[in-house]
């Protein structure tokens, strides 16, 4: 687990819970990827993760209200946050077995829970693998 005390920048994003709009935090946690020297892949196993984590809090369909996403950037790693604003009720988020397993495979950590509050929320943690050089 990374500490708040490791937080280099904190980037905080809000967007319609639709899926068009879930692009903009693919490409958010993209370009932070890169500022941390992630590999392609790590860049896209990154992308991918934040697909997932998103559509178990909105579903296929979007929801009326916001995600709003925190991106803690640390010096090796990437902390994302996602709560959903939604002005309707739901049930718990929830993941397939087959997310949790694609999950498993592309980040260092996640989860899917309700927040303080009651809001349905997401956090992964992705951290950036050294390359041979050491760095």
């Amino acid at each position: 687990m990374v500490t708040q005390d490791e937080v280099r920048d904190e980037i905080r994003l809000a967007v319609p819970a639709t899926p068009e709009f879930l692009r903009l935090a693919r490409v958010t946690a993209s370009g932070l990827a890169s500022r941390l020297q992630f590999s392609y892949d790590e860049v896209e196993d990154l992308r991918l993760a934040i697909d997932e984590l998103c559509f178990a809090l909105i579903g296929s369909r979007g929801r009326s209200g916001t995600v709003d996403i925190n991106y803690a950037v640390h010096s090796d790693a990437l902390e994302v946050v996602g709560v959903g604003n939604f002005d309707d009720d739901q049930t718990d988020p929830m993941l397939a077995s087959f997310s949790e397993q694609i999950l498993t495979a592309l980040v260092d950590d996640y989860a899917v829970y309700r927040d303080e509050r009651g809001r349905p929320a997401f956090r992964l943690v992705k951290r950036r693998q050294p390359t041979t050089d050491g760095s």
